[in-house]
């Protein structure tokens, strides 16, 4: 251990490309998509360091294109956990004891790796295998994820640096903040590739070993992260990467006597089972695992009477169609009042009429595809129930077509019951459901916003009156875990808006913040006498 004193400035946020016409870091892109879609990429396991082949193996595929094969990727099982499992523990004494600055050097440099040298394969794998269009590749695989090396790191120096305990007269008390012990299993999602790395990264960055379980629709964008780990520095068993079928990773690795927490972006359901799974294996554990979890979301937009009908119409498009509604903090249903609602109708529909959705390698379009056919024929089995129910009707788009890629034209649906299934059922795709209420039944449907959900992960308020806005704030407290004022319910920053939501949505343990760090610590409370007593004898003994 090194006596040196460290220090890490607050970091500032990667600034966005924008990809205009004519620019060149717009060539740059256009140059590396044409180079990846040539290629037929062999993604292995690394275990332990060192790249493994199972032969059992999966296309690795391009949702607007879906006969487009990029690669092919090895699958892992109950045999690779074990090996797994077995390197990580192996790596985890030296790589808990290092210094924290030199854990933090390392991920550090990944972010810089990212920004500087592989900007744009990283882009271009998220666009092509996650259907992604450049704008939101960008603020994605490149803006987010590095902002996360960049912070996290930050903020585990506070973490550190934490030592406000009071010191009685002759003692000197202090905390230290330990690694977990065994290993965390990181399970990621295929919408987010900042996620995907920020996983797996915040345990590690706190001196934890790490099992990784990509998603298998984002394998590209995520093998690339894995390999830029390694060039950062990252030592071998630190973190394993493990793609495979979900059960065939996650229930070997939550039946581990070394389970120590598990890191999670998903759905609400699979969750779930994993915490039940975990459950019933706590007498077998050696310290009761963290859980750690960000599910699902309905998310919602508020509009009071006084809203600014252009304001909430952009938010409503842009919240609820950009990625394809994938985004947990998607817009899904909106409640508007009846005075504004043809304005807002009128002004939306126009909008839609003119996105584009198709490859996102023609920049002009605005949406790509949805992530696969179970994603595309669950989404049309909503709209189609729209279609038939005398409880709803369409108010703009409602077809999809997918004999090229699993592309959904942006939809609107209008619910005359504000319990239609999908004001209440998550999709996660670009589909928006509206209820209109009356004008006067303001603070009542607040209320139905409340209880028609069983998740609670963002929302937004709509208003020009600031009483309707202090209104909403309070009444809608316990909807949203990310709550915004005049804004669209999607686009948290890190390091400005912590990230999470609670009741169905998850742990709300805010990534992108010192909280989720936390997570990932057992403390322990040190006091140390600087002289100690030298007699059993209390003063009230000597009684005269």
């Amino acid at each position: 251990m090194t006596n040196a004193i460290y220090s890490i400035p607050r970091p500032q946020n990667e600034p966005v490309y924008a990809y205009a016409p004519g620019s060149a870091e717009k060539k740059l892109l256009k140059d590396e998509l044409a180079a990846q879609l040539k290629q037929e990429v062999e993604i292995p396991l690394i275990i332990g360091g060192k790249e493994i082949r199972t032969g059992k193996t999966m296309k690795v595929v391009a949702p607007h294109d879906h006969k487009h094969v990029l690669g092919v990727c090895h699958l892992g099982g109950e045999k690779e956990v074990q090996k797994a499992i077995k390197c990580a523990l192996e790596a985890k004494r030296e790589w808990e004891n290092m210094d924290w600055h030199q854990r933090a050097a390392i991920f550090m440099k990944a972010g810089e790796l990212i920004s500087q040298r592989y900007r744009y394969k990283m882009n271009a794998a998220t666009m092509l295998n996650q259907s992604k269009t450049c704008h939101q590749a960008e603020i994605d695989s490149t803006c987010e994820l590095i902002d996360f090396c960049r912070f996290n790191s930050h903020y585990m120096q506070e973490i550190y640096r934490r030592q406000d305990l009071h010191n009685d007269k002759g003692t000197w008390n202090r905390v230290e903040f330990r690694a977990l012990e065994g290993f965390v299993l990181a399970v990621t999602p295929f919408n987010f590739t900042s996620i995907a790395g920020n996983l797996p990264m915040s345990p590690a960055l706190m001196g934890n070993v790490v099992l990784w379980k990509p998603a298998s629709t984002a394998l590209l964008s995520n093998y690339y992260l894995m390999k830029i780990f390694q060039e950062a520095g990252l030592p071998d068993g630190v973190i394993n990467f493990l793609p495979g079928r979900g059960g065939s990773i996650g229930d070997p690795a939550v039946d581990s006597p070394e389970f120590a927490g598990l890191h999670f972006t998903g759905s609400t359901s699979v969750f779930k089972s994993i915490w039940k799974r975990s459950a019933n294996n706590i007498d077998i554990y050696r310290s009761y695992p963290r859980i750690v979890g960000e599910t699902g979301g309905k998310d919602f937009i508020f509009v009071h009477s006084s809203a600014n009908v252009d304001e909430v119409a952009v938010a409503a498009v842009r919240g609820s169609f950009e990625y394809q509604g994938q985004k947990c903090s998607a817009a899904s249903r909106m409640y508007v009042p009846k005075s504004l609602w043809k304005q807002i109708k009128d002004r939306m529909c126009d909008m839609i009429s003119t996105i584009k959705v198709g490859d996102v390698t023609d920049f002009r379009n605005y949406m790509g595809a949805v992530i696969d056919e179970n994603s595309f024929d669950n989404t049309m089995n909503y709209i189609n129930t729209a279609k038939k129910s005398k409880d709803a009707k369409i108010v703009a788009g409602g077809t999809g077509d997918k004999k090229k890629g699993y592309f959904i034209q942006p939809t609107v649906i209008e619910a005359l019951d504000p319990h239609f299934v999908t004001m209440e059922e998550e999709i996660f795709a670009p589909v928006l459901t509206v209820y209109v209420y009356d004008d006067k039944k303001f603070a009542e449907t607040m209320e139905l916003c409340d209880k028609t959900s069983p998740y609670a992960l963002t929302g937004s308020i709509f208003a020009n009156d600031r009483k309707a806005v202090a209104q909403a704030e309070d009444a809608l407290r316990h909807c949203a875990g990310n709550f915004y004022i005049n804004d669209k319910p999607t686009g948290a920053v890190v390091g400005q808006q912590p990230f999470g939501g609670a009741r169905g949505s998850g742990t709300n343990d805010k990534a992108g913040s010192s909280v989720n760090l936390l997570r990932w610590t057992s403390q322990r409370a040190i006091k140390e006498s600087l002289v100690s007593p030298t007699s059993y004898e209390y003063a009230f003994l000597k009684e005269k």
